[in-house]
């Protein structure tokens, strides 16, 4: 490459990058605004406004932004997700509710692959679905996908479990509330039971403040918690990956570069190092750079596929959350 053509490939890779980008943030803020009138899961609606321009990723010149943004993008947001979480907000609760998180996530997950391997799914629709549920519904979706090798079936099964999971995440946000007063359950435990159950922290959040402030905070605590669950389930995706990868073709790298990211900013959030706004811009930040990444994968998604899933796949995820929510109120019978 000459001296030249190496000075104006930075803006000429800009220039290819900005339809698509530029696409992805209008209908980031389009479902950010439809979101907040119709009081709705904002993934949801920029999975369904990306789903319904995919003729930009074929017809037009935004094609390499679009894809730019569901991968780079993606990880620069889930690398961001560290700016929510700190130690002392996990140690606040005591080591019940840490064990608790720790031992639903991990259970949810394994029985989710299990049973999918049973519906003739495989093992990674299991992870995508079951890590959805039990951290953090569509960012944990994303994120885990991101952490995947690339496959023909990926981009399907992450928007099925975009669609299923912030959907149900909507009707839990609904019918927990209603059967954690008709368990009887205290706020605190309600708090734990809403925050340890319900997929996206926006319907956790909108859940636990229904009941009560203190619920509120307690709910937001412990689903921050499940966020931080991304690293460990993260690294033994990838971990996992590699051994079964190991025969032949190329081996996804030990750790992506975004989970160590996201493991560095919950260190340096927690120590104190960031300013308090600043890690509140960094976690805004993150929010608009997985709404424009989701928007993205809707763009590449065709329609005719998710119509293609069956049944097997949606009673898959009823039966995931179903599981989560018995696991949880087990455990706090158990520790209670």
């Amino acid at each position: 490459m000459n001296t030249t053509l190496r000075a104006h490939f930075p803006l000429a890779r800009i220039q290819e990058l900005a339809p698509g980008l530029t696409a992805c943030a209008v209908i980031a803020a389009a479902a950010a605004f439809l979101a907040d009138y119709y009081k709705a899961p904002v993934m949801l609606f920029a999975l369904l406004l990306g789903i319904a321009m995919n003729f930009l990723a074929t017809e037009t010149k935004c094609g390499p932004g679009v894809a730019f943004t569901g991968r780079t993008v993606l990880r620069i947001g889930v690398a961001l997700l560290g700016l929510r979480i700190t130690f002392g907000d996990i140690s606040a609760l005591g080591w019940q509710p840490v064990a608790g998180v720790v031992v639903s996530v991990a259970a949810t997950i394994l029985i989710s692959i299990a049973v999918a391997r049973m519906l003739g799914f495989p093992t990674t629709f299991g992870v995508l679905s079951g890590g959805a549920t039990a951290i953090c519904g569509a960012s944990a979706a994303l994120a885990l996908a991101a952490a995947m090798p690339p496959h023909p079936q990926r981009e399907k099964a992450t928007s099925f479990t975009v669609i299923g999971v912030s959907t149900l995440s909507t009707v839990a946000m609904i019918a927990y509330p209603v059967l954690a007063r008709a368990l009887g359950l205290n706020e605190l435990d309600a708090g734990i039971f809403l925050g340890g159950t319900i997929h996206d922290v926006a319907q956790v959040v909108g859940a636990g403040y229904s009941m009560s402030k203190s619920t509120g905070d307690t709910a937001t605590v412990v689903k921050l918690m499940r966020v931080a669950m991304l690293l460990p389930v993260i690294t033994i995706t990838v971990l996992a990956m590699r051994k079964r990868d190991a025969a032949g073709g190329p081996r996804p790298p030990l750790l992506p570069w975004f989970a160590v990211a996201f493991a560095m900013l919950v260190v340096v959030n927690s120590v104190g190092l960031i300013p308090r706004p600043v890690a509140a811009a960094g976690a805004t930040l993150s929010g608009w750079c997985l709404i424009a990444a989701i928007g993205a994968i809707g763009i590449k998604t065709q329609i005719r596929q998710l119509i293609d899933v069956g049944v097997k796949p949606v009673a898959l995820m009823i039966f995931e959350t179903a599981l989560m929510a018995a696991i949880v109120l087990g455990l706090m019978r158990l520790y209670g």
